[in-house]
């Protein structure tokens, strides 16, 4: 598989963007004609440039507003069209992606069309130079692939092909199974990007909007698989134009180009049967083996852990990091790091192959992370998610695995139970990259995003998990100007409003919650007064819908993480939404625990 990104999906100048995309992996790039205009360099040094980083130059982009004109435009095209084989020459370019013309096209006549593309490709011919026509989406009046293959055959010139792009194809609803009419060798080039389901002027969505394959809702699988089986033999390149990745580090966004195109090749190969160049299968997570808080000051954490009902498990011997665990819930404090707030650190997870599972990520160009471990410790590989997150696999029993290394721990206290979820808040410029992330490295399926209303704006929220709920990570994202919401583990029990009762008696400070949501409840729900006054009385959350109900409670904020408690009765399988703005409103207005 040959892999190609073009220049515009990156920030930066075009001499950073080439480092990048060598650094990241890619194979070849697509020249922007505006980040060539725009670049200091000569068209010789930029070549010169990618022959030492062992780029080739895959595609010059874009030529614009060639066909459907009348005579007087036409030589005028004409005339750009030479000055731009000028350029390609010298880049060592040949083959220029000509789109539909959207602007200046007044001749609606496929003939026409044809005509001027057959002169123009043979004037391309003179110099070596294929021309790869696409149809955008937007075009006056070629916006469909179909169409602008119709006018490639009455051209009939062997330099001219067609460029087929996922955005233009998908974004109208075109059905991509006709792509397999298309010979392979006319096939001249392939672009791919995904994109979030909106209901908006396609141009816009276009132009802003565009994410890398396994970010948004097209079905980019299906659509690499009619491509291949057409017979295309082209680099697979990205063409994404997206704000966040054009404002973000050129070098990260590049290597997480490089993971989207890995995991769309490995899935369309799995789709397709097909054996060679695959990945292993994504280890499917059987349990959360530990979450872990690290920062400063964590005791005022520890403290709520214990009034929670969880049980200290001792001291690492190595290590400044302390156990507590509530049945299968276990919690990992680490004073490792200095002058910072608690955060969440890192999560565990149970696979039966932990080597496999890190090897896979690793193949995705997820960064490895190393953490020291002496002898008889258990040695667990771990990678980063995109905000830090640290990802952990093992496939031993943590009882008889990494928890023997802590000692002077109690005895078990009463409080089991199960992590529910884990909710990671993401810096704006993350967000996208960690749905890949989580999809790709831990095989999770996203569900359809929601937005909560917030003191500060809207909260983007995006649950990713697996099929059967054992891990659950809701992906949080807060406007850029606001600050990024705290982060939370949710525990599941089987009685909340007893372990309630109990950490209330032990003194545990709960996020207090007001009157007005409770009188809403009754009007929502019609709860027996009983039912509302414990719930009033514990401020303890409801949430109910056709399969259960779901009651929970929340802890203070300490520095940028808090605890959850749930109970689920039925089948209830959501998060309590509805009570998110509560919450939001309730934090903002309590503020954090600091000592």
């Amino acid at each position: 598989m040959r892999t190609a990104i073009a220049t515009v999906c990156l920030s930066g100048g075009l001499v950073e963007k080439l480092h990048a995309c060598a650094a990241a992996g890619f194979d070849g790039v697509e020249i922007m004609d505006a980040d060539l205009v725009a670049a200091y360099e000569s068209p010789e040094e930029i070549r010169a440039l990618c022959d030492r980083l062992g780029l080739t130059v895959d595609l010059f982009q874009p030529f614009r507003d060639f066909e459907g004109v009348d005579e007087a435009t036409f030589a005028d095209n004409l005339r750009r069209a030479e000055a731009k084989f000028d350029v390609m020459q010298r880049l060592g370019a040949d083959t220029v992606l000509v789109c539909s013309n959207v602007a200046t096209a007044t001749i609606g006549d496929d003939e026409v069309a044809a005509r001027q593309l057959g002169e123009l490709a043979d004037r391309a011919a003179e110099r070596g130079i294929r021309i790869a026509y696409e149809a955008l989406a937007w075009g006056r009046f070629v916006d469909d692939y179909r169409h602008a293959w119709r006018i490639v055959e009455m051209a009939d010139r062997p330099n001219l092909g067609t460029c087929l792009d996922s955005f233009h194809i998908l974004s109208r609803g075109h059905d991509p199974s006709a792509i397999e009419d298309i010979p392979g060798e006319k096939i001249f080039f392939l672009q791919l990007a995904d994109a979030p389901a909106l209901d908006m002027d396609v141009l816009s969505w276009s132009r802003h909007h565009r994410l890398f394959p396994g970010e948004g809702s097209f079905d980019l699988t299906a659509f690499l698989g009619h491509v291949l089986r057409a017979g295309y033999a082209g680099p697979l390149s990205l063409e994404v134009f997206n704000d966040t990745f054009r404002q973000t580090d050129v070098v990260r966004t590049a290597a997480h180009a490089r993971r989207s195109l890995t995991w769309l090749a490995d899935r369309t190969a799995e789709a397709a049967g097909w054996s060679t160049d695959r990945l292993t299968a994504a280890a499917a997570p059987l349990a959360v083996d530990f979450v872990e808080f690290k920062g400063e000051n964590l005791g005022p954490l520890e403290e709520m852990l214990d009034r929670i009902g969880f049980t200290f498990r001792g001291r690492h011997r190595s290590k400044p990091v302390r156990l507590w665990s509530a049945g299968e819930t276990r919690v990992i404090l680490n004073e490792k790091a200095r002058h910072e707030a608690p955060q969440l650190a890192a999560i565990g997870v149970r696979v039966d192959d932990a080597a496999e599972a890190a090897d896979r990520a690793e193949s995705l160009g997820a960064p490895r992370v190393f953490r020291r471990t002496y002898a008889g410790e258990q040695d667990l590989r771990a990678v980063a998610a995109p905000d830090g997150t640290e990802v952990y696999w093992n496939d031993q029993p943590a009882e008889s695995s990494w928890v023997a290394e802590f000692d002077g721990g109690g005895p078990e206290q009463q409080l089991s139970g199960v992590v529910d979820h884990i909710n990671l808040a993401q810096p704006w410029q993350d967000f996208d990259e960690a749905v890949l992330f989580y999809s790709s490295v831990l095989g999770l399926a996203a569900e359809s995003s929601t937005d909560v209303p917030g003191p500060s704006g809207l909260v983007r929220s995006q649950v990713m998990r697996t099929d059967d709920g054992v891990l659950r990570i809701p992906l949080n994202l807060a406007p850029p100007t606001a600050p990024v919401p705290a982060q939370h583990v949710a525990v599941r029990c089987d009685d909340v409003v007893a372990v309630a009762r109990e950490a209330r008696q032990r003194g545990l400070r709960f996020l207090p919650i007001p009157d007005n949501y409770y009188d809403d409840l009754a009007a929502r729900f019609g709860l027996d007064p009983s039912t509302l006054d414990v719930l009033r009385e514990l401020d303890l959350l409801y949430d109910r819908d056709a399969d259960g109900e779901f009651i929970h409670f929340y802890t203070p904020i300490v520095g940028g993480v808090f605890l959850e408690l749930v109970e689920r009765r039925g089948a209830y399988d959501g998060y309590g939404a509805p009570n998110a703005p509560v919450r939001l409103a309730a934090q903002r207005e309590n503020g954090t625990v600091t000592a």
